[in-house]
């Protein structure tokens, strides 16, 4: 999968966009790192690589041999996503095509805040922009807790994320339109 941008606040991924570019490094020095690092520990199916891009070059800060939040923009905007490349790793099977099907899509996490019926949030969300992904997971909804995710594809990334954000505001009763 192409290399991706987060912004994190207080410790928790808020947003993903993908594919990005590295400030510093190039896109071909964080992939040789990545595959390097799955080779060197035998990775059967997927693995996330965390990378700080510092002047001194890239600093690996988190290694996770999952599906992660930070690919969880594949589910739509990848014509195969971490999920189901995950399960064919595992079971041996070839690969599918992790290429984007969009120039850019934009994840940002849905946190819990101030509504705790997020299915009336849903439907308002669905009606005012039809074409945002939204996947909530079940959760029962308390102040900081990922209870789902919104992702918006397209070419405009300033679109893509005020849109999402717009989204994710919303679930999260930060506006009310």
């Amino acid at each position: 999968y192409p290399p991706v941008r987060t912004v994190q606040t207080d410790g928790i991924c808020v947003e993903v966009v993908a594919p990005c570019t590295p400030d510093g490094a190039s896109a071909e020095e964080a992939e040789a790192l990545a595959l390097g690092i799955a080779k060197e520990l035998g990775v059967v199916g997927m693995l996330a690589v965390e990378l700080f891009d510092t002047p001194a070059g890239l600093v690996i800060n988190e290694l996770a041999m999952r599906p992660h939040n930070s690919g969880h923009w594949s589910i739509e905007g990848a014509y195969t996503s971490q999920f189901e490349n995950h399960l064919r790793a595992v079971l041996d099977m070839p690969l599918g095509d992790p290429r984007p099907r969009q120039p850019k899509a934009v994840m940002v996490n849905i946190l819990g805040g101030e509504l705790p019926d997020l299915h009336v949030a849903f439907r308002h969300v669905m009606a005012r922009d039809p074409g945002l992904k939204i996947h909530l997971y079940g959760k029962d909804v308390r102040p900081g807790r990922k209870v789902g995710h919104v992702t918006a594809l397209g070419a405009d990334e300033d679109d893509l994320r005020e849109r999402a954000w717009h989204a994710a505001d919303y679930f999260q009763g930060a506006i009310d339109e």
